[in-house]
């Protein structure tokens, strides 16, 4: 069976909702209470999905070296940083970035329910981020048991494409010519504890 992009799955899914949301009487008080409770479940049980993650990754505690060459950000000027770290550092970096994230959104739903009174995106955001994080490397690895060694799954992940990955300057590079020569070019390697 073919698997959907998530791109493509997150705009089915709000679409679907948005049309679901126009039949859903907001100005209940009942109805809007149940929407709340979803949405606060929902990132409830997100939490206690990257808490699961968390004591996994601190189980583990995989020493594994982890070499990459990690972009640097566009227009800046600098040099690629060459990242000496192992593979528990990586993933408990990648899941302080998870947890960064969703409480970014759950402020910015705050601000928009509680100080310009929309409702409608309480409804989505109870929906795509709990698919966002049963999608994330972390949880396909930890959690869903899936191996790391090849593929997507294999560390250090690509950044995503779009706007943000563009803004990052580029792709990570793991190839032992691109280590080497970052190494060389003077900067000496950020190592991650």
């Amino acid at each position: 069976m073919m698997a959907l992009n998530p791109q493509v799955t997150n705009l089915v899914i709000i679409l679907g909702f948005m049309q679901l949301s126009k039949k859903i009487d907001f100005e209940d008080p009942n109805v809007l209470i149940g929407v709340r409770a979803l949405y606060v479940v929902s990132n409830v049980l997100i939490a206690g999905i990257y808490l699961y993650v968390q004591s996994q990754i601190n189980k583990k505690r995989d020493m594994t070296v982890l070499k990459y060459v990690e972009p640097a950000p566009m227009g800046s000027g600098e040099d690629p940083k060459p990242v000496n770290t192992t593979v528990h550092a990586y993933d408990l970096s990648q899941l302080k970035g998870l947890y960064k994230a969703q409480l970014m959104g759950v402020g910015m739903m705050a601000v928009m329910h509680l100080y310009f009174k929309y409702t409608n995106p309480l409804l989505i955001q109870s929906i795509i981020p709990l698919k966002g994080a049963f999608e994330g490397n972390l949880v396909k690895i930890h959690l869903l048991g899936q191996s790391a060694t090849s593929g997507d799954l294999k560390r250090p992940w690509k950044t995503s494409g779009g706007i943000m990955g563009a803004m990052q300057g580029g792709e990570i590079k793991t190839d032992k010519k691109s280590v080497e020569a970052a190494e060389r070019a003077g900067r000496g390697g950020a190592k991650e504890e």
